[in-house]
């Protein structure tokens, strides 16, 4: 029975990573043209001085980046509105660790898709450094702002604001922040770029 088990669930993880598609990485701002889109769009014009396509900025505090989930339905609109570094505990005994620091980020997810958007934010935000470490999301409040609650439930239309706290070494320095639905596991992530 757990062989029969094991094999069934084997296929169902299968069957699901073979429709989800191939894993993407977003930089591009909502809005902005890219190089191959504007290479499309000049192509199709009427022949005069083809003009050389620029190419798209990368996404950085204050863009938002358009988002897909693991449903048809599901999409968002997320915005990096912040970067707090160092953020201050909002509890004097819920510190970082030794030799760490708080870093929160505060994103506003705007629901634009036709499914209503219930997830856990936090379980799908990374930080990465220089040298390429990623860092979850940890459970202390900063004086920052306003956190997420544990789960969000958004209505289409509809918009969440909030921090997610970071528990980082002190020596990191932070490159890029990444978002991806489905509490991470959609196949699409959004990416910014943090001075």
């Amino acid at each position: 029975m757990r062989r029969v088990l094991a094999l069934v669930l084997c296929g169902l993880v299968a069957a699901t990573t073979g429709c989800a598609g191939q894993a993407t990485v977003t930089t591009t701002p909502a809005g902005s043209t890219s190089a191959r889109e504007a290479a499309i769009a000049v192509e199709r014009s009427t022949p005069t001085p083809t003009p050389t396509p620029s190419r798209s900025a990368s996404a950085a505090v204050g863009a938002t980046i358009d988002l897909t989930g693991l449903k048809e339905g599901e999409k968002l609109a997320v915005t990096l509105v912040k970067l707090v570094d160092p953020a201050r505990p909002k509890n004097p005994y819920l510190t970082p660790e030794a030799g760490a620091r708080f870093v929160a980020v505060q994103f506003r997810l705007k629901n634009t898709g036709t499914d209503v958007y219930h997830d856990s934010p936090g379980n799908g935000a990374k930080l990465v450094d220089t040298q390429g470490q990623q860092f979850d999301a940890t459970y202390g409040g900063t004086t920052a702002g306003p956190e997420f609650p544990g789960s969000i439930t958004v209505a289409p239309g509809d918009t969440a604001l909030g921090f997610i706290t970071f528990d980082v070494p002190s020596a990191s320095k932070i490159v890029k922040v990444q978002f991806t639905m489905n509490s991470g596991f959609s196949r699409n992530t959004g990416q910014w770029n943090v001075p």
